[in-house]
């Protein structure tokens, strides 16, 4: 057996980014779900908090719930107001409930996060395909993407959670988007989103992975409670959240997408060094 030492590196430039949708490029603070999820288990009697709600971001919404339902403090409470513990069957109650829900609450936390536009027009100026993922089913995704379009945001590509076998923290909807877009090499493409279970995802599928800090579900504040905070106050949330994106497989974390392309200088300039992600 012969043991081979130097892989070729690839040294070209950066060919692909893929987004996450809420809290990356639209709906400051990844609001629009969270609304949600606590409307939907308040109408089935089980309020939860906000922290509750927002803990597994980044997964499957259907499995989303299935998450906060085996906190065990939501299964505690859960069993002190049915009797029971939660089954499959108040699963698929509270994910109808939260699609609908939700539908609702896309419409109304649609706004692109401030410089996305001119962030996309950026990468696309350097011939940067664009491609997207997220947790939302395609149903979901049906009603934001026309949207997000109306605003001037369409990303070459969108695969949902639908669409794969496996949602985040797996590859799955990344490489899909690698197949679609056409991807050379995934070394010489970037992740950027603001979920663990999504950065995690962009490292397992080989690329760069860029983790979202202020707009995103770990500090978890609408644009206008964020620009509302001092310095001191952000840097508080900064301090909290960046752990958390770097014990994911941050390679760089970024306030929001407006902060993204001296990143792909940054990366490109490694990968001219020789260095892979």
């Amino acid at each position: 057996m012969n043991q081979i030492t130097s892989p070729t590196a690839y040294t070209g430039k950066i060919t692909a980014a893929i987004f996450d949708w809420a809290g990356t490029v639209l709906d400051f603070g990844c609001i629009a779900p969270v609304a949600a999820f606590r409307e939907a288990f308040a109408n089935a009697s089980v309020p939860i908090t906000e922290a509750e709600a927002r803990g597994p971001m980044g997964a499957a919404k259907r499995v989303h719930i299935e998450m906060i339902l085996a906190d065990v403090a939501v299964a505690r409470r859960w069993q002190a107001q049915h009797g029971k513990p939660s089954d499959q069957s108040d699963v698929d109650a509270l994910y109808a409930d939260f699609l609908r829900i939700d539908a609702v609450n896309c419409a109304r936390y649609s706004d692109l996060i401030p410089g996305a536009l001119e962030t996309i027009a950026a990468l696309r100026a350097r011939g940067i395909a664009i491609g997207s993922t997220t947790g939302y089913p395609r149903s979901i995704m049906d009603g934001l993407i026309p949207l997000a379009s109306a605003q001037g945001y369409a990303p070459d590509c969108c695969i949902t959670v639908s669409e794969v076998e496996r949602g985040r923290p797996f590859p799955d909807m990344i490489l899909a988007n690698a197949l679609a877009l056409g991807i050379g090499d995934v070394r010489g493409a970037i992740v950027v989103d603001d979920s663990p279970t999504g950065l995690t995802a962009g490292r397992a599928a080989g690329m760069w992975a860029i983790g979202i800090v202020a707009s995103g579900n770990e500090v978890g504040l609408s644009l206008e409670d964020w620009t509302a905070l001092s310095p001191a106050e952000q840097d508080g949330h900064r301090a909290r959240a960046l752990p958390i994106l770097a014990q994911a497989g941050a390679h760089y974390a970024i306030d929001t997408i407006a902060d993204l392309p001296p990143v792909i200088d940054a990366i490109e300039a490694r990968l001219a060094a020789g260095e892979t992600p």
